[in-house]
């Protein structure tokens, strides 16, 4: 048995078997899941892989992508601009819905992973790697991995006193990333000219030479991560209420918010492996998708897929704003993005709160 009901335009459903329930926002769904968006992604991608100084006429893309195309248009698709276009579609609903996770649980619309320390740890983990030699024979991608993860956990570590809040979690990442910034500075300081190129052109975030080797873990990442936070997103709505509000609901409070920053941690850390830490992404797409859907808090689905507009129009601008070269895509979206915090700062001082 079905039990259908709209109300101000939320549809609640009830099922029996299986018993499921919930809401669905009828204008969250209608902005975010209908042809607008999609037809948006669906330009910026036609854009993406058919123009450039190799361009493709709409009917030689798609004969390229159905694998029927001349061999220099498959080359040129298959293998240079669709690898790059996924990554940057991936990594940026990666990091757009581990903003909105961690936005929603700290409930702080400042709280973000490249804010907290996440991709800040990820940087140190590359340039000690490359300076000092640890994890030797590692890649980049592998030592940011492991320093956003590791990162992480020690920010929930250190913010845990017979639990965590929201409050100690922001200020105990703050503290973490600028360590973390100090350990990278010390270590390009005293590193050769060469070892610094090599961190520096990772540090700020970078799409070019990437191949479908750097698509298929974060695609992999994204396929069991995604499911599991959508999951908890019941949990996560009650614990916007407040710790005892949402204990007395029947929320395990503290493993709710350990499995929501783990899988936080792990969506920026997988992203960042793949395309560098790219600034500002994941704290400006929950809040565009907040304000675009008039939702409570950022919605995770929106959140994502704002976070892949953001990406793939960054990467379009860096690739085609300079004649004679290619920015990294971290360079677009930090100038982009710097405005924004500071509204958001000033927004946070009006109405006193996050700041």
């Amino acid at each position: 048995m079905t039990v259908l009901e709209l109300s101000r335009g939320r549809l609640h459903f009830r099922l029996t078997r299986p018993p499921v329930s919930g809401i669905l926002r009828l204008r969250l769904a209608v902005v975010w899941l209908g042809a607008g968006l999609a037809a948006l992604l669906a330009l910026c991608l036609t854009v993406a892989m058919g123009s450039g100084d190799y361009a493709l006429t709409p009917h030689g893309l798609l004969n390229a992508l159905l694998g029927a195309g001349e061999r220099a248009d498959l080359f040129v698709v298959w293998e240079l601009r669709l690898p790059r276009a996924t990554v940057a579609l991936l990594a940026g609903a990666a990091l757009g819905l581990s903003g909105a996770i961690f936005q929603s649980v700290t409930r702080n619309p400042l709280a973000s992973p490249d804010m907290l320390g996440i991709t800040q740890g990820a940087g140190t983990a590359v340039a000690a790697g490359v300076v000092l030699g640890t994890g030797a024979g590692l890649a980049p991608q592998t030592l940011g991995l492991a320093g956003a993860l590791a990162s992480g956990l020690a920010i929930y570590l250190l913010a845990w006193k017979r639990g965590t809040t929201g409050y100690r979690i922001v200020l105990v990442g703050i503290g973490v990333s600028w360590m973390c910034v100090s350990l990278t500075s010390y270590l390009l300081s005293r590193a050769e000219l060469y070892q610094a190129q090599k961190v520096l052109g990772w540090l700020v975030g970078n799409l070019n030479d990437r191949g479908w080797q750097h698509a298929g873990p974060l695609a992999l990442a994204l396929a069991v991560l995604l499911p599991s936070v959508l999951l908890l997103g019941r949990w996560q709505r009650t614990l916007r209420l407040g710790d005892e509000v949402a204990g007395g609901l029947g929320t395990p409070v503290q493993r709710v918010r350990l499995a929501l920053l783990l899988g936080g941690a792990a969506l920026a850390a997988f992203a960042t492996a793949a395309a560098g830490p790219v600034l500002f992404v994941a704290l400006a797409a929950p809040q565009i998708a907040q304000r675009t859907a008039r939702a409570g808090s950022p919605p995770l689905t929106a959140s994502a897929l704002t976070g892949s507009t953001i990406v793939l129009v960054g990467d379009l601008i860096s690739q085609r704003l300079l004649a004679d070269s290619v920015l990294p895509v971290g360079v677009v979206t930090g100038v982009l993005g710097a405005p924004f915090l500071l509204w958001q700062l000033a927004r946070a001082n009006r109405t006193g709160t996050g700041g």
